[in-house]
């Protein structure tokens, strides 16, 4: 009996512990939770502090940006200085308001916000907003942002110096290296082209030949086809008009070698009568320089020259009732050698000359030999030269010379053979493109072997001068004094004075204008005859492209002498096409 009561007393104290901790898990599940933890913006309570903190650092990460985008300068712009706005928190409630009255002990205080769950009177906890409150309240958070900004946006524009030493030390953004070289884009400025993509350096003349290449030479040949209608076909004091075709081939080569050059130059023309006077008649010539620098300063030229072509109208000899004018030709060569000894100029030339005349066909029949006129001069040139400056040189020269005809007495009986001696004195002129050549003016003197013939001797002028006064001009002047011998009974000869004026313009690119005017004065030995003859001519040339073009030229020439049957005018108009590769 005794053993079973304790039994029973043990049970019903656990029965009362199961029964006293169930009713403490019930209570404890059944009592009310504060209703501003349903709030899901807000998780416990959040320090002002911190939330002033946060708010000030995103107002200057705002204002940073807005700086930035506006201003490309170098440097860190200013942040602006106007006070963060106080924080208005989403949920009332959710931090103690700064005008809530201190706890006085009163009944009617509120109760104070504890954690204890077990709190016999909980906190009061302000109502739960709708969705549309807290919608509103997100709007007004957002526009107040975008005010702070515009703020911060204008402030940074008016007062950037200024606000650069207002702006907190440790929000400024480190200046780049090369932050000050850094230029505005222009929105308007064109994209710049690739290296391979730019244009190419205009050419200086766009229609020049560009030539061929034939081993070490670049040869440039042009090719000249035209009508010449002229007045007087064959230049002489008979002469009737006549319609020719024209046709003129000529070329130029030039060496590209490192150090010595050459230079080749050519020409040659074929005349045929279409209608009218017959006229048939071919003429060239073909020069070679060759310069070869040597060791001790010294330099070599040597040239060498070939020309055939009809005798010229105007020659001293006249062949009376020949069906054509006989050919002539000439060869020539020379070889200088230069030295350059300080400031003094020393140069010796050797020069030959040959003269060939053909037979004069008779309009009798038949040929008349003049084998007797053939010839050959030998010279000799001396020149001394100072260099008062790069432009000037002035210059004395010596030359001697004999002059020996194939036949050692003519068929009138006469010794033709003369020895040569002749002084000039002149200045080299070297301006560069401006104004180059040269000019001498001296004596010359020929005496024949025969004594019953007079020396021939006179004055010489000679000059080859090119002066351009502006670009794409260029104006030339040669002059000579050439002695011509004869084979007329008791005459010795002539001293003929030849000049030419020359003009050259670019009108436009392929455009080009020429001109020339021309003056002849023939003095004849032992007597008072003298030829003058004056000549001028005009031309253009228009390049439809690089390799083909179209020409023209007039040209008017008279001649008036006191010898009988020698005075004659000839007027003559070209029009043609010039091709080139």
């Amino acid at each position: 009996m005794s053993g079973a009561q304790p039994e029973k007393k043990r049970r019903r104290d656990g029965k009362a512990v199961c029964a006293l901790l169930l009713a403490t898990s019930v209570f404890a599940l059944l009592r009310p939770a504060q209703p501003h933890a349903q709030v899901t913006e807000l998780r416990g309570e959040v320090s002002e502090s911190a939330i002033l903190e946060d708010q000030q650092r995103k107002t200057r990460q705002l204002s940073l940006a807005s700086a930035q985008d506006q201003t490309a300068q170098a440097g860190a712009t200013t942040q602006s200085n106007a006070p963060a706005p106080i924080y208005q928190p989403a949920s009332p409630g959710a931090v103690q308001d700064d005008d809530t009255a201190p706890a006085t002990g009163s009944i009617f205080d509120p109760p104070e916000a504890t954690d204890d769950s077990f709190a016999d009177t909980p906190a009061p906890v302000p109502p739960r907003r709708s969705s549309s409150a807290t919608q509103r309240a997100a709007d007004q958070d957002e526009a107040a942002a975008a005010e702070t900004q515009a703020a911060a946006t204008a402030a940074t524009t008016d007062d950037t110096d200024t606000g650069e030493t207002d702006q907190d030390a440790t929000n400024r953004r480190a200046v780049t290296i090369d932050s000050a070289d850094r230029q505005q884009l222009d929105p308007g400025a064109e994209r710049a082209e690739a290296i391979e993509g730019r244009d190419k350096r205009a050419e200086d003349d766009p229609f020049a030949a560009t030539g061929i290449k034939l081993g070490s030479f670049v040869i440039r040949p042009t090719l000249e086809q035209g009508l010449t209608a002229s007045s007087n076909a064959d230049s002489s004091s008979e002469g009737k008009p006549a319609l020719l075709s024209e046709t003129t081939l000529r070329f130029n080569a030039i060496s590209d070698w490192r150090e010595n050059s050459a230079v080749i130059d050519g020409y040659g023309t074929f005349l045929k009568t279409i209608s009218g006077d017959e006229v048939q008649e071919a003429r060239g010539r073909v020069d070679g320089t060759l310069n070869v620098d040597l060791d001790n300063d010294l330099r070599a030229i040597a040239k060498l020259g070939y020309e055939a072509a009809p005798e010229s109208a105007s020659s001293p000899v006249v062949i009376e009732g020949t069906v054509e004018r006989p050919v002539r030709q000439t060869i020539d060569g020379s070889l200088a050698v230069e030295k350059d000894a300080g400031k003094m100029r020393f140069a010796l030339t050797g020069a030959v000359e040959h003269d060939i005349y053909g037979d004069a066909k008779l309009s009798t029949g038949g040929t008349l030999s003049q084998k007797d006129r053939d010839s050959t001069l030998y010279t000799a040139t001396l020149r001394t030269g100072y260099e008062i400056s790069p432009a000037i040189t002035p210059f004395t020269e010596v030359e001697i010379g004999r002059r020996v005809y194939d036949l050692r007495v003519d068929t009138n009986g006469f010794e033709r053979s003369s020895t040569r001696l002749g002084v000039r004195a002149g200045a080299e002129l070297d301006l560069g493109e401006k104004l180059a050549g040269e000019f001498s003016a001296g004596w010359l003197r020929e005496a024949i072997d025969d004594d019953r013939l007079p020396a021939i001797s006179g004055a010489t002028v000679n000059a080859d001068l090119r002066w351009s006064p502006e670009r794409g001009t260029t104006i030339g002047l040669t002059g000579q004094t050439i002695v011509e011998g004869t084979t007329t009974p008791n005459e010795s000869g002539d001293i003929l004075y030849s000049g030419r004026l020359t003009g050259e313009r670019e009108i436009r690119a392929n455009l080009i204008g020429n001109a020339a005017l021309g003056l002849d004065w023939r003095d004849y030995i032992g007597s008072d005859g003298h030829d003058l003859t004056l000549s001028a001519e005009a031309g253009l040339t228009w390049w439809l492209n690089r390799y083909a073009g179209l020409t023209t030229r007039a040209r008017t020439e008279k001649q008036t002498s006191n010898l009988e049957g020698r005075d004659y005018t000839a007027h003559s108009v070209f029009v043609g096409v010039k091709l080139q590769p």
